[in-house]
């Protein structure tokens, strides 16, 4: 493995993507899959905290857009709203929870989706009476507090104490139920695909790599925690979680279509970051990461 962190080409591609998506958009998108709230469902309340928390605990190795889209139908529907309450979680047999997640297809892979669901519905039932906020009190509303009693009580949060997930969640706790919470710059960016495609193909992380997917993470998390040091937004400094959605958009809409070998990319000419792409191989299959970049 021979790889740089780049954190002055980091620190333009954060600059540029932030702004971009908070403006025009990236390829044409400004909003994420999570952002449509279902109907009925009011920004900032229990509903909305159960909704989202619930729903990004299963966000594994799943199409994003397909899922929230499922999760909102399964909410509006009287005959599954039912799975977005911890206490009626708690008290239907988990047959009914398997069954009743595979209506709008919530579920992918049905009984470990349905475990994991229905777990964590019942921690907060049991533990702080089916209500989210109580256990962000509970964490003094620290960010760092919530990923250490994630980790602590692991058996009761499955896969929300992952290191993808516990940081995707703070990061929508923020940005979508409008949660304020405090240390929430010493949260590491959430890895995906999406996530890595990005920060590869814009070259802030780029040599020769070749090993398992999950090896070049670390060195993500790095590079965006380093790259985001001393910009500003409006009214505070950047942290890493506030690149998340750009890069996500950036890759999912746009360099997904590059050619993983030659770096050659069918919507160059139109992409908002185009020049800060490099040429070269970016491979990610079958959990192996090809990397050849300058």
């Amino acid at each position: 493995m021979s790889v740089i962190i780049d954190t002055e080409r980091g620190k333009k591609v954060a600059d540029l993507l932030y702004r971009v998506f908070s403006t025009k958009g990236i390829h044409g998108k400004t909003e994420m899959p999570e952002d449509m709230i279902p109907k009925g469902v009011e920004k900032g309340s229990i509903d909305h905290i159960l909704f989202i928390t619930l729903t990004v605990s299963i966000d594994y190795q799943r199409d994003a857009t397909l899922l929230w889209e499922s999760s909102r139908k399964t909410f509006e529907d009287a005959e599954t709203k039912y799975l977005f309450v911890p206490k009626l979680l708690y008290e239907t047999p988990i047959e009914k929870i398997i069954l009743d997640m595979q209506k709008y297809k919530l579920s992918k892979k049905i009984e470990k989706d349905a475990n994991i669901w229905r777990g964590i519905g019942v921690t907060f039932y049991k533990r702080w009476q089916g209500n989210p906020f109580k256990f962000l009190e509970y964490c003094d509303w620290d960010a760092e507090n919530v990923l250490k009693y994630l980790k602590y009580l692991k058996y009761d949060f499955p896969y929300l104490r992952g290191p993808k997930i516990s940081s995707l969640w703070l990061r929508m706790l923020r940005d979508n139920v409008g949660i304020q919470l405090k240390n929430l710059e010493k949260i590491p960016i959430p890895v995906d695909i999406h996530i890595a495609r990005a920060t590869l193909t814009t070259g802030v992380i780029r040599g020769k790599f070749r090993d398992k997917f999950n090896k070049i993470f670390e060195h993500i998390r790095k590079a965006w925690f380093e790259s985001v040091k001393g910009l500003r937004l409006k009214d505070r400094e950047m942290i890493s979680l506030d690149i998340d959605e750009p890069l996500w958009i950036l890759s999912k809409y746009g360099c997904r279509n590059r050619d993983e070998i030659t770096g050659d990319c069918l919507l160059y000419e139109r992409c908002e970051a185009k020049e800060y792409c490099v040429k070269g191989m970016v491979r990610i299959k079958d959990g192996i990461l090809e990397l050849e970049t300058q």
